[in-house]
């Protein structure tokens, strides 16, 4: 029984889906990430967006100043590039980022959806059909936030009601392109990429494994479990938890891990995004092991998204122990503070050997 397991050696993990901003925030969160992840996708909604390959290139090489501004060894961590979908993104930019062999996915904002999306696209298959051609032939995948921004729908619908309008009419059009459906929040969500024919795949968040929306209003408004998508029912966090634990290969890791300071998190219109760079092993760890389910967590962790992205296998080791780990309540941020994920709680899984 995985209840006697101590000491838990997985192969080093990746995470398939987070924010690192840039500048003095850059800076602050880069290490967080490096001590515990080979590798990560790194999103473009920078401002201005990374639209382009030259951008995300440049970005890539201020990540990479900023790892050695941190301490971090050279070749630790490999950050992943992506571009951010516009209305206006070409065929020949979809080559482009393809030939670099530095940008891995593209990213789809529906407009208005999420942090820094003013930019997003406004009509997928009207505007974007020449991209998707060109990204599905050169096995480019599409990396969607799975929401609509219809004010009329009501915000804990919108992932099911993307998959009705956007997802579906996509795969038709488009039945080879890879997606992957980011930050999967429902049960509708669950049972799509289950069931969906051709090469789609899902990212799970550890504080949408391990929280539901009551979470947001234990005693008050916790402006720090505010996250776009927003936290579900308890029977979407249980259908979520069954899948990441399932063995499928379609789900894997992405933390969405997104750094705010603390006064724009405690606001009168608070940002959206849980901070869980620092200790997000820890927090997965925790999610696998509610259920009993420790030996599932490697193919989730460190397997599933290299075979889905189609890269080797990361070849050290990552070592969690059962021991108490305290959440810090706030840490360092360019000039501010962060308040991370579940500050001041306890966890039972601590990583030890990164």
């Amino acid at each position: 029984m995985t209840d006697a397991i101590e000491n838990l050696t997985i192969t080093r993990p990746d995470d398939w889906h987070l924010h690192l901003r840039d500048g003095a925030v850059l800076d602050s969160v880069v290490a967080h990430t490096a001590q515990q992840f080979a590798r990560a996708i790194i999103m473009p909604n920078l401002k201005p967006p990374v639209t382009t390959t030259e951008l995300a290139l440049a970005y890539r090489e201020r990540i990479v100043a900023a790892l050695a501004r941190a301490g971090v060894e050279p070749g630790r961590f490999t950050p992943l590039m992506t571009l951010y979908l516009t209305d206006n993104t070409s065929a020949d930019e979809v080559r482009r980022a393809s030939e670099s062999g530095m940008v891995h996915g593209i990213k789809l904002y529906p407009a208005g959806a999420t942090t820094n999306s003013d930019a997003g696209v406004t009509d997928l298959l009207g505007r974007c059909a020449t991209a998707l051609e060109a990204m599905q032939r050169s096995g480019m995948p599409l990396l969607v936030h799975g929401e609509v921004t219809d004010p009329d729908v009501d915000l804990f619908d919108r992932e099911a009601v993307f998959i009705e309008r956007v997802m579906q009419p996509l795969r038709r059009a488009f039945p080879e392109l890879k997606v992957v459906f980011e930050h999967l929040t429902t049960h509708d969500g669950v049972q799509y990429v289950q069931q969906a024919d051709g090469p789609v795949a899902a990212t799970i968040t550890a504080h949408h494994l391990l929280y539901n929306r009551n979470a947001l209003f234990q005693g008050g408004v916790r402006p720090h479990w505010y996250c776009l998508p927003v936290l579900k029912r308890e029977k979407h966090r249980q259908a979520l938890l069954d899948a990441a634990t399932s063995g499928s290969r379609r789900f894997f890791l992405g933390t969405d891990s997104a750094p705010h300071p603390k006064g724009l998190k405690e606001h009168a219109c608070g940002c959206a995004g849980c901070y869980t760079a620092l200790h997000a092993m820890e927090l997965y760890a925790s999610a696998f092991d509610s259920v009993d389910k420790l030996d599932q967590l490697e193919a989730f962790a460190s397997l599933n998204g290299p075979a889905f992205y189609g890269l080797p296998v990361n070849p050290d080791k990552l070592v969690l122990q059962r021991a108490s780990y305290v959440i810090p309540e706030e840490l360092p941020l360019a000039g501010s503070t962060v308040v991370p994920l579940a500050a001041g709680e306890s966890l039972g899984w601590k990583v030890v050997t990164n």
